[in-house]
């Protein structure tokens, strides 16, 4: 037992170093041997701190390699890093001590290739046109007349000096607002949606939006075609041209847009009204108004000429006479008319008279006729059922009154005593 622990005491070495020790000599010869470097692999594990930095690892078949894009960086990629996506990477490596570990620190990202970004622009496509999206009654006209108008673009490109001197150069009645943003890198799409907010709360409101930037790569035009920023075109407000790239880049806000241009130029001419036509056609209304007022003032005079030829202006006495001798012979036949109305009414009130003459009472006792009834009343008997014998009666005639007592009353009806009499006559 003490051999073999004296032995092991020989064989320790006279020195050993510590593990900061090891991390640092570590550290020293991956930093230095790796302070500039390219890295090509798949991005996975993405994380977006809450601080701004981009932690991800980078792997390929046989290994995974930790990265990191510090906040102040993030803005200078080309391309915003997304899970899955084939991208090569420049930065140097660096040794944390604290944990024993390393990582690629990344000062430059670019996709490898169109591939992998083509295949996500199909997937986004395929996916927002399912929502509707792009579907073609979501368009808005352009006003003709735009007052206002927000270009949203970088203000340091050659896209807002194209569409600025194409637009002067068409139209100058129209108040131009240039609100900047990032248009090109990660989180530039982030900044482009932000500033399509900002432009809708602009007052008073902005007619119309010009979404413009230059031509590009596939990688430089991305931002137009990650989700924040279609979506965002898509909930304008306000109507928006999409003017990006060359005529053959078509991206995703081009699609959203109400209006699609080809590039920054053709935005400003598809917004701004052509002054020459305008001049023109207002020229041409001028014309047409002039004509038009010509053509009514010679009708107006050839009108005030008949009026002047009319007999009305050569003798207007000759209308008074005219209308008076009306007057007087609807007079006269107004007259006739009441006389001849007036002998028909006198013919009926005669004939009235007589008909009523006809069947007067007296007349009807002057042939015979009498009226008799109760004393002490004035309505006629018609019945001997109000009488009894002893009765007081009175009978007009036609010179007098007779007063009368009933001695006896026989209730057998006058036919029955008409025929009596005509058998009882002597034959």
């Amino acid at each position: 037992m003490h051999d073999r622990r004296r032995n092991a005491e020989d064989d320790r070495p006279a020195e050993a170093l510590s593990v900061s020790e090891v991390t640092a000599r570590v550290k020293q010869v991956l930093e230095t041997g790796f302070a500039d470097v390219w890295v090509a692999g798949e991005v996975s594990n993405l994380v977006r701190a809450s601080s701004g930095h981009l932690y991800l690892s980078l792997k390929d078949d046989g290994a995974i390699l930790k990265a990191v894009v510090w906040r102040g960086t993030v803005p200078t990629l080309a391309i915003e890093p997304a899970d899955g996506l084939e991208v090569i990477c420049h930065g140097r490596l660096e040794v944390y001590p604290p944990r024993g570990s390393y990582q690629l620190t990344i000062d430059r990202l670019h996709a490898v290739g169109t591939g992998t970004l083509e295949a996500r622009l199909r997937k986004l496509h395929a996916a927002l046109e399912r929502e509707g999206l792009f579907l073609p009654e979501r368009k808005r006209p352009l006003p003709a007349f735009p007052r206002r108008v927000a270009v949203v673009t970088s203000p340091s490109g050659a896209a807002v000096a194209d569409f600025l001197e194409a637009f002067r150069s068409r139209w100058q009645g129209c108040e131009l607002l240039v609100v900047p943003s990032r248009v090109q890198g990660a989180g530039a799409a982030d900044e482009l949606a932000a500033a399509l907010a900002l432009v809708a709360r602009i007052v008073p409101a902005v007619d119309v939006v010009a979404l413009v930037r230059g031509g590009g790569s596939l990688e430089d035009l991305w931002s137009f075609n990650e989700e924040v920023l279609v979506r965002a075109v898509a909930a304008s407000p306000i109507p928006i041209v999409s003017g990006v790239g060359h005529e053959i880049d078509v991206s995703l806000c081009d699609l959203a847009a109400d209006v699609r241009a080809l590039t920054p130029t053709d935005a400003a001419i598809r917004i701004a009204p052509d002054r020459a036509q305008v001049t023109a056609a207002l020229g041409g209304f001028a014309a047409r108004l002039q004509s038009g007022l010509a053509r009514r003032a010679e009708m107006a005079r050839e009108r005030l000429g008949q009026f002047a030829r009319s007999r009305i202006l050569a003798d207007p006495t000759r209308l008074v006479t005219e209308r008076r001798s009306l007057v007087a012979e609807r007079a006269a036949r107004l007259e006739r008319l009441a006389r001849a109305a007036v002998d028909r009414a006198g013919e009926r009130l005669r004939a009235g008279v007589a008909r009523l003459d006809a069947g007067s009472p007296l007349k009807l006792l002057a042939r015979g006729y009498s009226v008799t009834t109760s004393a002490g009343t004035t309505a006629p008997l018609t019945s001997i059922a109000v009488l009894e014998a002893g009765s007081t009666i009175v009978t007009q005639l036609a010179d007098g009154r007779l007063t009368s007592t009933v001695t006896s009353i026989d209730s057998t009806p006058i036919a029955t005593q008409e025929r009596i009499a005509h058998h009882a006559s002597p034959r």
